[in-house]
């Protein structure tokens, strides 16, 4: 899997955006070790499975809003090629996303 880079001359996201999604990410970690802390102190499956649900809500909030960031800056400042292409890439990283889910 190749990695891109955005332009040197343009932020992919901003501080903000950038400081909301990893607080997200961290929230979303912290919340998983204590999933696996209840499987390991044998607590009830449906309690687990509650928690793993939330988990996952919260990594599908944080994917839209890196959506929604992408969609407002890196569409126009970090991706090359047509409108079209652009949109295109977008839809399938979209669609990536969706069928995770």
């Amino acid at each position: 899997m190749t990695r891109r880079k955005a332009k040197q001359s343009s932020e992919y996201l901003t501080p903000e955006a950038q400081k909301s999604l990893a607080d997200r990410l961290a929230r979303a970690e912290g919340h998983l070790r204590s999933v696996r802390q209840m499987v390991v102190d044998h607590r009830c499956a449906d309690e687990i499975l509650i928690q793993i649900a939330a988990v996952k809500a919260a990594l599908n909030q944080t994917a839209a809003a890196l959506i929604d960031s992408e969609m407002r800056s890196c569409v126009d400042t970090c991706m090359g090629g047509s409108t079209q292409e652009r949109l295109d890439r977008v839809a399938k990283a979209l669609s990536a996303v969706l069928r995770s889910s």
